[in-house]
C-alpha cells in the first residue's frame, strides 16, 4: 500500500467512528459483514524469524567467536599481555648486549693502550691528565 492508500484508510475510518452513533443498525452490521471479509481475504503475514540467544546482554554477544572457535576468546585477552613480555625481554636482552659491547670496547682500548692498567687506578692519574689536556686521550 502507497502512503495515499494509507491516509485515505485512516480518513475513511475516521470519518465512520465519528458517524458511528447517527448510522442506523443495518448500515453498521453491513460494514462490520464487510470488514470481516475483507480481513478474512488478507493475506497472512509473513512469519518474522529472529535469533534470539538465551543469556546474552546487549553488547555482549559473541559475534566475533563463534562457538567453533571458542578458544580465540581468551587468546584475544592473552595475546597482546604476551606480546608485551616478549617485546619487553627482547628489548632487555638488547639493552644487555649494547652495555656489553661497550665495556668490551672500553676493556680493549684500554688493554691496547700504551699506559699500563694499574696506572688507571692511580689517584694522581686524573691529576696528570688534567695538567696535560691532549685531545688524543677523550
Amino acid at each position: 500500500m502507497s502512503n495515499k492508500d494509507i491516509n485515505f484508510a485512516y480518513k475513511v475510518r475516521h470519518a465512520l467512528n465519528e458517524r458511528i452513533d447517527d448510522m442506523p443498525v443495518a448500515t453498521v452490521d453491513r460494514l462490520a459483514a464487510a470488514r470481516q471479509m475483507a480481513l478474512s481475504r488478507k493475506k497472512k503475514d509473513a512469519p518474522v524469524r529472529v535469533i534470539a540467544h538465551q543469556n546474552v546482554l546487549a553488547g555482549t554477544a559473541n559475534h566475533f567467536f563463534p562457538k567453533t572457535f571458542f578458544w580465540l576468546k581468551p587468546l584475544g585477552v592473552a595475546a597482546p599481555i604476551l606480546a608485551g613480555v616478549v617485546l619487553f625481554f627482547g628489548l632487555y636482552q638488547y639493552e644487555q648486549q649494547h652495555h656489553i659491547t661497550e665495556i668490551a670496547a672500553i676493556d680493549a682500548a684500554v688493554l691496547a693502550d700504551e699506559v699500563p692498567p694499574s696506572a688507571y687506578l692511580d689517584r694522581g692519574f686524573d691529576t696528570y691528565l688534567a695538567k696535560h689536556d691532549n685531545p688524543e686521550w677523550r
